[in-house]
């Protein structure tokens, strides 16, 4: 099963009704959203505790009435005080439940402190079997709310330090358990493990950033399967992944291929520019690679690892990259980039292909995070005739540059 991340925040504002309805239009079988009340005791979706981040208001979520909430407009994608407003407006659970009922389950994260005013609202909306309750409370707690709350759905999360509740529940176990662990050798992260909570329901990883599950993320599953989504599957026995890349997870589990290249396109990695070192085929300005991540040794150009996706990083102006492409057919085609950045605007970079002057300037538009990547067609299509050539793309220097690039792909412009 797939679990949407704050719903398909890449299609709307995250924690939105339309990015709930995206995520099961999408392929999701459950959409994960965060629940906080209003001062006036009104369930809502919001993950922050302030609305600052993903609205164009301030402020705590427990000091503003809903309908001051209703006044103000979320932020598109992840939000970020310089990501676009939207004409999204924060919704109210019983909305989302609502809309929910005939789609899918809804897994109420952050709701467990606030579940007895969440439980009146699952049952107004006739919800109660879409609505996932999790903790990590005591066993005896949970049971006792479960007792009071008949039909309730609930799904404890368990890591190395509280792996031992497990067995508090006896032969009556939740129907599913979250599985935490930021490395292979946990406790919860054995096979065996997850084999023995396999048994009597599902196992839920998270799959969005490196400390869920030992690095076993979204954009390492996009490079390689065996780095992510196939190791939990095959090796930690996943039947539930959470995802922040919805419709590339629903690619591998029915294609095989997360992210497949399209037909007669080429794609080259960001890291993997042209050798010739600095002068030749690059130029970086600052001395050693400043990331993170697999740089070349000797070699100048900043790499960084963003949980999984392996990028160019650091982007400064001035610099430039150079990349080769063997073209299969001859024709019109335009270059898209895989970038990254919460910065509007981002920067500016230009095309040169095969020694010719640089084209016009191509803004990078905001993604709303340094992790969440969006491929951006530059709009510059060129004549390309089949074989090898080079493209060398620089960053102008007068123009504000902080972006990540994960790589290139050269499409065929369709008539």
């Amino acid at each position: 099963m797939i679990a949407a991340h704050r719903g398909q925040w890449r299609r709307a504002p995250e924690n939105s009704l339309a990015a709930v309805r995206a995520g099961f239009a999408d392929g999701a079988e459950i959409v994960e959203v965060d629940v906080r009340l209003t001062k006036d005791g009104v369930p809502v979706l919001m993950h922050d505790e302030r609305v600052d981040r993903t609205t164009d208001g301030t402020g705590r979520v427990a000091d503003l009435t809903l309908a001051q909430l209703r006044g103000l407009r979320l932020r598109a994608g992840l939000g970020g005080r310089q990501a676009a407003v939207t004409g999204e407006r924060v919704p109210t659970l019983a909305e989302v439940m609502g809309a929910a009922r005939t789609l899918g389950l809804v897994n109420l994260d952050q709701a467990w402190k606030d579940r007895e005013a969440v439980w009146r609202v699952l049952e107004q909306t006739g919800t109660v079997r879409n609505g996932l309750f999790k903790s990590r409370a005591p066993a005896a707690e949970v049971r006792a709310f479960l007792d009071r709350h008949r039909g309730a759905l609930y799904m404890h999360l368990v890591d190395d330090a509280n792996a031992a509740s497990v067995g508090d529940f006896g032969q009556n176990r939740p129907p599913a358990f979250e599985v935490v662990f930021d490395d292979v050798r946990d406790k919860v992260a054995a096979p065996a493990f997850a084999e023995g909570l396999r048994a009597t329901g599902r196992v839920w990883f998270n799959t969005m950033r490196n400390g869920y599950a030992a690095r076993f993320t979204d954009e390492a599953s996009l490079i390689d399967p065996a780095r992510g989504w196939g190791a939990l599957i095959a090796r930690h026995k996943a039947t539930i992944l959470q995802t922040d890349n919805v419709r590339t997870l629903k690619s591998y589990l029915t294609t095989g291929a997360p992210d497949p290249v399209p037909a007669g396109a080429v794609r080259v990695q960001a890291e993997n520019y042209a050798p010739g070192g600095e002068g030749r085929a690059y130029h970086d300005i600052d001395p050693g690679n400043r990331g993170d991540g697999p740089g070349r040794r000797g070699e100048n150009v900043d790499v960084c690892d963003h949980d999984g996706a392996v990028v160019v990083c650091w982007m400064r102006g001035s610099e430039w990259l150079t990349y080769g492409f063997d073209v299969p057919k001859a024709g019109r085609y335009t270059l898209k980039a895989r970038v990254s950045s919460p910065y509007s605007p981002a920067g500016t970079y230009r095309l040169a292909f095969d020694r010719a002057g640089p084209g016009r300037p191509v803004p990078v538009a905001n993604t709303t995070a340094h992790h969440a990547f969006d491929l951006q067609d530059s709009r510059d299509p060129r004549e390309l005739a089949a074989g090898h050539h080079h493209v060398l793309l620089s960053l102008d220097a007068g123009a504000f540059q902080n972006w990540n690039l994960d790589y290139l792909q050269l499409e065929p412009v369709r008539p």
